[in-house]
């Protein structure tokens, strides 16, 4: 065969290849396989996801989707971190502390870690773990005021409450607006005897945000010395928050024991029934 019989041969196998093979791909079904980028894209999506449903309190939901975003990427710290949130919010405390190791593996120098372990290890009443962990987050991120308003309710749980009054202080020099801690104080200087100081930080945390803490908790303070004025701050509190005639909610918000005698024998007074009936009815009908 010469060379132009020869090419044309070839051209022609060439072309009847190529049609050969868009008649299998009609055939055959297209494959897309995704990239180790897409996949990491779709995981992130789906953390995005699970935690915006945790938001919203749909719990099991959120735990579903934060298991499947792990499961696709498993060297992302923040996915771990999401799949612990869940964790906590389904009460799954013990696995969600072996997320947060699985994290700390990936990336020990993210302050996030450290303050969910303790969040944790508080919700357990393991305190000296929850402290431990949360001085470790706070070597990162020495500012966080969030993160040492929690160290300083660990003091006041442990009854230090010098140790706790300082911690709040430091919380509040970083933000002076931040009520809570100044509200905190109070409850540390009221079970030291310090009413004159409680009244104080009291007043200032209510000059902040009216909140029904610092309402009933100055109104207990003035029980004795001005009657009148801590019956009307009680029927605010109570307006504010109906929970607050509970003994056991209070407790939950860390008064302690001379704070929640001084509320008890403040709610016995006579002008405060109705308004403790109508707290209570409030509670029952939201419960």
């Amino acid at each position: 065969m010469n060379k132009h019989f020869t090419k044309i041969l070839c051209i022609s196998l060439l072309l009847n290849f190529l049609l050969v093979e868009d008649q299998l791909k009609a055939l055959v079904p297209y494959y897309y396989l995704p990239t180790i980028k897409n996949l990491e894209k779709e995981s992130l999506s789906i953390g995005r996801n699970a935690y915006q449903l945790l938001y919203f309190g749909q719990i099991k939901e959120s735990l579903n989707l934060a298991k499947l975003a792990v499961k696709i990427n498993k060297l992302d710290e923040k996915l771990w971190l999401i799949l612990s949130e869940s964790q906590v919010a389904n009460k799954l405390y013990e696995e969600a502390l072996i997320s947060l190791k699985k994290a700390e593996k990936l990336n020990p120098n993210l302050s996030e870690i450290y303050f969910s372990k303790s969040n944790i290890f508080f919700k357990q009443l393991k305190l000296k773990d929850a402290k431990i962990a949360l001085k470790s987050g706070l070597k990162i991120t020495p500012k966080n005021h969030n993160a040492i308003f929690q160290l300083g309710n660990i003091f006041l749980m442990e009854k230090n409450y010098s140790a706790a009054i300082n911690i709040y202080e430091r919380a509040v020099q970083i933000k002076p607006e931040f009520w809570q801690a100044i509200n905190n104080q109070g409850l540390a200087y009221f079970e030291q005897d310090k009413i004159n100081l409680s009244i104080k930080v009291f007043k200032k945390a209510i000059a902040l945000e009216e909140n029904a803490e610092p309402l009933l908790g100055l109104a207990s303070c003035l029980r004795i010395k001005d009657i009148n004025s801590a019956i009307l701050l009680a029927k605010k509190a109570l307006i504010r928050n109906p929970n607050y005639v509970e003994y056991d909610y209070r407790k939950e918000q860390l008064w302690g024991e001379k704070l929640q005698i001084s509320t008890e024998k403040l709610l016995k007074n006579d002008q405060l029934q109705k308004d403790i009936r109508k707290a209570k009815l409030k509670i029952n009908q939201s419960s």
